[in-house]
């Protein structure tokens, strides 16, 4: 009895018909024929009955297929361990952040993990930015990176790192020479923000709506690009990581102004389910992330 005998066995068991199992093993309808006959030669018996067209295991076919189900999955998590030790961790790892800045660091991050682990796929799911933590829960995500944490039994909350987020205003502006400033200042201003609805904006969360006050205008702009032109012109301002903006202050056009006195400052997360049990390669991702962004961006 050799292994092509026990995937034949299961297969025509779990397809339920002959045609169904040679499409799953890629066989002719003559080779499963031959080598479901080679394997009852070899026992003496037969598997299967065939009954009304339909094929329906003996008792010893029964036991046979009990063997192949035992055997096949010791073999494949065999293959798996030998394929770890060789090439090292299998697996996906499913990431978002609910801060679209978050995107300029994060690819980089990734692509130096995936030097250590080639095959552990690392998956940025983009469409959960919005609600990162419901589809975290929703299984949807396996990492989801925030700032608001959301009280809920099944989250767990690791520490990321902290930034600073400042608006930036044209050369021209009457804020440029403001050392601060606040939510009443906004009133007659177009704030750009980069996308919808307004409660996921940090400078909407943190300092407008607490305090009761709507900028004149709020548009939607998704391309940071096309919004840093806009300012630059002084057609309106925007809310930025300063860490985000530093690449943008080469020109002499913009100029960062801090979030009230203190500045305002944010605390980003990593976010996992509480109670799941994950494999090892998913907790060396969690300190390599911690790491680097710490280390490398210094943020």
């Amino acid at each position: 009895m050799e292994i092509r005998h026990l995937r034949l066995i299961k297969a025509i068991v779990e397809e339920g018909t002959i045609t169904k199992a040679i499409d799953k093993l890629h066989l002719t309808q003559s080779a499963l024929s031959h080598q479901l006959k080679e394997a009852e030669s070899q026992l003496g018996t037969s598997i299967f009955s065939r009954t009304n067209k339909k094929m329906v295991l003996t008792k010893a076919g029964e036991k046979l297929y009990n063997l192949a189900n035992d055997i096949l999955k010791k073999l494949s998590e065999a293959e798996l361990e030998i394929k770890q030790m060789v090439f090292g961790e299998f697996g996906e790892i499913r990431i978002s952040t609910e801060c679209y800045s978050s995107y300029h660091w994060l690819p980089s991050v990734l692509k130096q993990f995936q030097i250590l682990y080639p095959n552990v796929n690392l998956k940025i799911v983009t469409e959960a930015t919005h609600y990162p933590l419901q589809k975290l829960l929703d299984n949807v995500l396996d990492i989801a990176i925030v700032s608001d944490q959301i009280k809920n039994e099944k989250i767990k909350y690791l520490e990321l790192f902290q930034d600073e987020m400042v608006m930036v205003v044209s050369e021209n502006h009457s804020w440029v020479n403001k050392k601060f400033v606040v939510a009443k200042d906004f009133e007659n201003e177009h704030l750009l923000i980069h996308s919808l609805p307004l409660e996921t904006v940090t400078i909407h969360q943190l300092v407008l709506e607490p305090a009761k006050i709507k900028p004149l205008k709020i548009t939607a702009l998704p391309l940071t690009e096309a919004s840093i032109e806009m300012v630059k012109a002084d057609m309106g301002i925007m809310s930025m990581a300063k860490w985000a903006l530093q690449p943008y202050l080469k020109s002499t056009k913009i100029k960062p102004i801090k979030i009230g006195r203190n500045g305002l400052k944010r605390n980003h997360f990593i976010a996992i389910l509480n109670n799941k049990t994950y494999p090892e390669y998913f907790h060396q991702f969690i300190t390599f992330l911690q790491t680097e962004i710490n280390q490398q961006w210094n943020l």
